[in-house]
């Protein structure tokens, strides 16, 4: 793949720069503690998937807050044990305080260098707005679910994002996708005609974690276990372009 012939890099944040994973656990290991459940957190997250994608397929007018809160409820039900409404709005209040991983900050701000960078995110604005300042990347555009009006693997991002490029410049061949979730971004970025880069950040991990296992059909054209790899390779991309 020639990382040069792209202008701009859209990003899905949570799961790939933002670790979800540990910030969603964080919430539910306490009050499955709290429950006396036995469960551990890979078995936690397995359960929490599936219903996060179910609340926001079937109700994709809710924010970030409200679809967390939900589909917390909704693992109680599976697992038998309640969810108060001070649990629910604790998972819901929670992404402003999900950790970045290590390496997301300092590879965003390469990757600046060479693309105009672009969020592509199920969250809110405001949360958001708390991750990027773990993250202060320095994005051209910020698409969330909230400006849309739904949730991916949904289109609504996608086209807005198509209403986005021209006021940045950017032909729609010049965009390169980078995302670790499969269901929620390389499904669409297959059925978009995107090109893609899948950060695997559960490459060392088994199952699925927190997002759900596709049912159709992905694609991408890269992989790398970490935004740092990525970057690295974007510069030596560069660097061979300049030579």
């Amino acid at each position: 793949m020639d990382f040069t012939a792209f202008k701009a890099v859209s990003f899905d944040c949570y799961g790939t720069l933002i670790d979800w994973e540990t910030g969603i656990a964080a919430v539910l290991a306490p009050w499955a503690a709290e429950q006396d459940l036995t469960i551990g957190h890979e078995d936690l997250l397995l359960v929490y998937a599936d219903h996060e994608a179910a609340v926001e397929r079937e109700e994709p007018a809710p924010l970030y807050p409200e679809v967390l809160a939900e589909a917390f409820r909704r693992v109680g039900a599976q697992l038998g044990r309640p969810v108060s409404d001070a649990w629910a709005r604790r998972l819901g209040d929670s992404v402003p305080d999900w950790p970045a991983f290590p390496d997301s900050g300092e590879a965003l701000n390469r990757l600046a260098r060479h693309y105009r960078l672009i969020i592509l995110s199920n969250v809110h604005r405001a949360g958001f707005a708390g991750s990027n300042e773990r993250l202060r990347g320095d994005f051209a555009a910020i698409i969330t679910a909230e400006d849309v009006g739904g949730y991916k693997p949904g289109e609504r991002h996608f086209r807005a994002l198509d209403e986005t490029l021209p006021r940045l410049g950017v032909q729609r061949s010049e965009l390169l996708h980078a995302a670790q979730s499969l269901f929620h971004d390389h499904v669409p970025a297959k059925r978009e005609g995107l090109p893609s880069v899948w950060i695997n950040r559960r490459h060392d991990k088994p199952g699925w974690g927190a997002t759900p296992e596709p049912s159709e059909t992905w694609r991408y054209d890269a992989e790398f276990p970490s935004m740092s790899t990525f970057a690295d390779a974007v510069d030596e991309a560069f660097v061979s372009r300049a030579r």
